[in-house]
């Protein structure tokens, strides 16, 4: 269970450790705590003292395959978290067998930022109650608050209109995702108004100087031309 202004917390499998560097870069930037495991056993081992929300297994590893360490949390815990296999195997039968063995969805490599993150969040809005009502957003040393409509960049109070809040949590929420003005204009504004959308560009400017989402800051807020702007962490 997420408890209020509490991270989740993920279980990651994965052996190839490239592609798991990539993917805990995504989740970090997220606002999620992860743990990485390289094999089963040591996942078995830290699952036995240790609460996830949710789980993400790859399929093929060192010394066992992901659907047994499903099985064998199974027979640990009577509550189990929500689980995601994220693996290269694509057959149809791969996919009924860790469906029906208990598996809450499955997603084959390599698998979009977007998508990725896009069920992960789904799959907690579904299965934890308290998730939906997260009002607060921490990335290092900038913090949200949509309940109390604050914001603290390194422990101090930044002013921010209503819109210029919402823009920014919006982004942080997307961090790495190509947003394009026309959407920004009807999820921020909750308008669909082509004309309108210069909008977007004042306030996104006015973000970029209030919260210092610059290189220098570890923060890159970029326009795309002809097509919106993306929130990247700078490396």
């Amino acid at each position: 269970m997420v408890e209020a202004n509490k991270k989740p917390k993920v279980a990651f499998l994965e052996d190839d450790l490239a592609y798991a560097e990539t993917i805990l870069e995504w989740f970090n930037e997220a606002g999620f705590e992860v743990d990485h495991f390289v094999t089963g056993l040591d996942f078995l081992r830290k699952f036995s003292n240790s609460q996830y929300d949710l789980c993400l297994f790859d399929w093929s590893l060192p010394d066992m395959e992901g659907p047994d360490v499903m099985v064998s949390i199974k027979l640990r815990s009577n509550k189990l978290p929500p689980i995601i296999f994220l693996t290269g195997r694509s057959s149809e039968d791969d996919i009924v067998r860790v469906i029906e063995s208990g598996a809450d969805d499955y997603m084959v490599k390599p698998a979009s930022r977007q998508l990725i993150m896009a069920r992960v969040n789904a799959l907690l809005r579904r299965t934890q109650p308290e998730y939906k009502n997260e009002t607060v957003f921490d990335l290092g040393g900038l913090k949200i608050d949509t309940k109390q409509r604050l914001v603290l960049l390194d422990g101090e109070e930044i002013k921010l209109t209503d819109k210029e809040l919402d823009l920014a949590w919006y982004f942080l929420k997307n961090v790495g995702v190509l947003l394009s003005r026309a959407h920004l204009m009807q999820v921020v504004w909750g308008s669909s108004a082509d004309i309108e959308t210069r909008k977007v560009d004042v306030h996104v400017s006015h973000l970029r100087t209030k919260l210092k989402l610059t290189p220098e800051y570890g923060w890159r807020l970029t326009s795309i031309y002809q097509q919106g702007y993306r929130l990247e962490r700078a490396e």
